[in-house]
C-alpha cells in the first residue's frame, strides 16, 4: 500500500481497517467492505440530544445567556439553575409530520435538545429573567459583587 506524502496520515484503505473487524478484511473485496459497513452502520441519533449553541458575557451588572431557539414554543422549554449550572433543554417541532421517501438535504435540526453550562461568575440564583423573543432566550442573572481583597499588614 503506498503512502501519500506524510506517513502520518492514514489513507482511505486504512481508515476502513481501522473500523473493521479482522473477519471483514481477510476479503480484501471493496464491494464486500462496503455491503458490511452498510449493514454495521447505526443511524441512532435519536438518542443524542442536539447540541444548543449559546452565547454567554457580562456587563457590569448582570451575566447573560443567549440562545437562538427559533421555533421552540416556551412551553417546550425548561430552564433551570443549580449551584451555578445552567441547564436548557427543550423540543424543536419541524411543524409537519410528514413522512418523507426520500431526503436529498437534511441540515435544520428537529427534536430534543439539551445544553448545561457552568457559569463563569457568581449569580444570585433567585434574581433571574428568561425572556423568549423573536425566537432568541435571554436568560439574565444578577451578578454577585466579590470583595476586593483586604490587604494584610505583616508585623
Amino acid at each position: 500500500m503506498a503512502r501519500k506524502q506524510n506517513d502520518d496520515l492514514l489513507i482511505e484503505d486504512e481508515l476502513t481497517a481501522a473500523f473493521l473487524n479482522d473477519d471483514n478484511m481477510a476479503s480484501n473485496n471493496t464491494s464486500t467492505t462496503t455491503a458490511v459497513a452498510e449493514e454495521t452502520w447505526d443511524d441512532s441519533e435519536e438518542e443524542f440530544p442536539g447540541q444548543l449553541a449559546v452565547d454567554v458575557y457580562e456587563t457590569n451588572e448582570k451575566l447573560v445567556v443567549k440562545a437562538r431557539t427559533a421555533g421552540v414554543n416556551k412551553e417546550e422549554l425548561d430552564v433551570s439553575i443549580s449551584d451555578g449550572i445552567l441547564t436548557i433543554s427543550g423540543t424543536l417541532n419541524s411543524g409537519d409530520d410528514v413522512d418523507a421517501i426520500n431526503w436529498h438535504i437534511q441540515e435544520c435540526f428537529w427534536g430534543e435538545f439539551n445544553r448545561t453550562i457552568a457559569l463563569p461568575v457568581s449569580v444570585k440564583e433567585d434574581e433571574v429573567e428568561a425572556v423568549l423573543k423573536d425566537g432568541i432566550l435571554t436568560i439574565s442573572f444578577n451578578k454577585i459583587r466579590q470583595e476586593q481583597a483586604k490587604k494584610i499588614q505583616v508585623q
